[in-house]
């Protein structure tokens, strides 16, 4: 099983002390009890990319990256640059997650017009690849214009840049299986992977002559004695993700009401085999998304669980 962690709760575990310092702890031990990748959310504080810099610097064996940076309204020149740096920082062990984000959290954010969510990201991805290939070139659409200023290649970042999309309605699993390597889903559970997000992107990829493409999907799960209080929390934190039209779509697509309903919650056994059933539907890698559902304790056993299936 190819298992990682999502280290979305930093801001919180760090209250009291360094954000960049305890991340680079928690990569670290990840990486002895065998876990496979390390992935950080875009959130309102730290940048996503450059704490996977630091993280994937201070350990030698796990991939990192973030999951997901939004690409609006962050310019492709700016993303490569970043992205291409990190890569450079931890020796070619950087994969970048980006996704459109969502308009009525990001638009009043900004202040700034939230471009045609499927066109922008149709353009984006076509000026970014190159960009990040290190090739000097340019690109003119309707929502995406790059016209490079100066050479594009960062030495030590040589090796390909792997990309996922966080795609999971049909038209965004068809660009990203045209122009991505996968797509990184969350709070999309067995059904939805097995009955529409896995042969949408696996048909696209086809149609367009590439890679059976990355399906990574990130699982909100705790080993945990304490199997009510963590859904209490989860129904009361995951609230959020029902109000936005991709998550309700998939949440609809695996016949549940409730964001907390696709919580894996209980004992090793319960948990491996939860997790098992989204190998089953088809993915390709799986993260486990934990964030303050449960306390130092049951994080702690939820990633020994998770560095035994990697093997």
């Amino acid at each position: 099983m190819n298992i990682g962690v999502t280290l979305s709760a930093l801001h919180a575990a760090a209250a009291t002390g360094n954000v960049v310092d305890r991340a680079i702890e928690l990569g670290s031990q990840a990486e002895r009890l065998g876990l496979d990748s390390v992935w950080f959310p875009q959130l309102g504080g730290y940048d996503a990319i450059a704490m996977a810099s630091a993280v994937g610097r201070a350990v030698t064996r796990i991939r990192v990256g973030p999951a997901v940076v939004p690409i609006f309204p962050r310019h492709p020149q700016l993303l490569a640059s970043a992205a291409k740096t990190a890569q450079a920082a931890t020796g070619g062990r950087f994969h970048l997650g980006i996704g459109l984000g969502a308009k009525h959290v990001l638009e009043p954010a900004y202040g700034l017009p939230y471009p045609p969510p499927i066109t922008h990201l149709r353009e984006y991805l076509s000026a970014l690849r190159p960009l990040l290939a290190g090739t000097d070139t340019g690109f003119n659409g309707a929502t995406v214009t790059s016209q490079p200023f100066g050479p594009t290649a960062v030495p030590g970042a040589e090796q390909a840049i792997a990309v996922v999309v966080a795609a999971m309605g049909p038209q965004a699993l068809r660009v990203a299986g045209e122009l991505a390597d996968g797509t990184v889903t969350f709070l999309a559970g067995p059904r939805a992977l097995e009955q529409h997000i896995v042969p949408a992107l696996t048909q696209a990829a086809a149609d367009a002559g590439r890679p059976s493409p990355r399906i990574i999907v990130t699982v909100p799960a705790v080993v945990t004695g304490k199997v009510e209080q963590v859904m209490a929390s989860a129904t009361e934190q995951l609230a959020f993700y029902e109000t936005i039209p991709s998550h309700q779509r998939v949440l609809a697509w695996e016949g549940v009401d409730r964001a907390a309903e696709l919580v894996v919650a209980g004992d090793e056994d319960t948990v491996a085999a939860g997790l098992r059933r989204y190998l089953d539907a088809g993915a390709t890698e799986i993260t486990l998304y934990h964030t303050e559902l449960a306390g130092e304790t049951d994080r702690e056993r939820t990633w020994s669980l998770a560095g035994e299936l990697a093997g």
